[in-house]
């Protein structure tokens, strides 16, 4: 698939995500009595031009960014500004997540508008060649243009996560209408689950042209590929709490954080030399195989942000020595 088709697929599902949005507008609306079609519609838009408002403050106050300048964190910000013009995109704002759990993530409106973000956790895991790969992946997301699309995407099952969680664990049972309170946190869950899964094949297809776009970006794929091996690791020993509270933002991650535990028994076979990185050899072993994923692999995958950790590093392994 090219870039152009990657894109054609992406601004795709946020149409189906208008019909979605439509779809419950009207519902709403016609319980309460409004039947007008041009109502529906111009509500249904002004919500879509509220998320595409509200979707990076809300990315910021979920994750608890805090943009930071060149004299605070020097080598970051070299980096990400020698692959902004590597890229040939405005220099992105960087920013650092307060949370352990290791990855980077990249997110914005437009071009100029893009913003390079890692976590306090990726920061004490990764050498310096593991950490610009990682970047590169994230500046290639900014560059495809694919984060405002992944960004409208997400802001539905955020907060129809948030309303989930809130009506169902955190609400005051003692409390009149607690029923409705319920009902209400159920029926926010179904369409959490149901929204999500677009953002989820959204995400999938996006993420194999962000790491191509690393190795072209002058990443060399086994870097990648030791960055994604040891993120999984990472993130198996993170709690459960702090998974929790990304729960709906795993999306814009390198990897998915709740699938480390599944993918760790996949990924060890690839450390041949028990040294906790993948070699350029080691990476041409993997090519030389033939994967075979069975039923509940697959599932996973389904049901995850991103492919398959040992099927991605695979597709990582034939760009060895091919792409500049």
């Amino acid at each position: 698939m090219s870039i152009v088709g990657l894109k054609l697929r992406m601004w795709l599902l946020v149409g189906v995500l208008f019909s979605i949005v439509y779809g419950i507008v009207v519902a709403i609306s016609y319980s309460m009595g409004v039947y007008n079609f041009w109502f529906y519609s111009l509500l249904s838009l002004v919500f879509l031009g509220v998320q595409y408002l509200i979707g990076p403050k809300l990315i910021e106050w979920s994750m608890h960014i805090r943009y930071v300048s060149k004299s605070e964190f020097p080598k970051l910000y070299a980096t990400v500004s020698g692959l902004a013009d590597a890229a040939r995109i405005p220099m992105p704002r960087v920013g650092v997540a307060d949370t352990s759990i290791p990855n980077a993530f990249a997110f914005g409106r437009w071009s100029a508008d893009g913003r390079v973000c890692v976590t306090r956790g990726i920061l004490n895991l990764l050498d310096e060649d593991e950490l610009r790969a990682v970047l590169a992946h994230e500046v290639s997301h900014l560059k495809n243009r694919d984060v405002l699309t992944i960004t409208l995407l997400s802001v539905i099952p955020i907060v129809l996560y948030r309303i989930a969680i809130h009506t169902l664990y955190f609400r005051d049972r003692r409390r009149e209408g607690s029923g409705n309170t319920a009902l209400i946190g159920i029926a926010a869950m179904i369409f959490y689950f149901i929204t999500n899964l677009l953002v989820l094949y959204a995400s999938r297809i996006r993420e194999y042209f962000a790491d191509r776009g690393a190795v072209e970006l002058g990443s060399a794929p086994n870097n990648l590929a030791t960055a994604l091996y040891k993120l999984v690791y990472g993130s198996a020993r993170t709690d459960k709490e702090s998974l929790r509270e990304v729960e709906g933002l795993k999306a814009f991650f390198v990897n998915d954080p709740s699938c480390a535990l599944n993918e760790i028994k996949e990924l060890r076979q690839l450390d041949l030399d028990k040294s906790g990185t993948i070699d350029a050899s080691e990476l041409a072993s993997l090519n030389a195989k033939s994967l075979r994923l069975g039923f509940a692999d697959r599932l996973l995958e389904v049901l995850s942000t991103h492919p398959n950790m040992l099927k991605r590093i695979k597709h990582l392994s034939t760009y060895q020595g091919n792409v500049r």
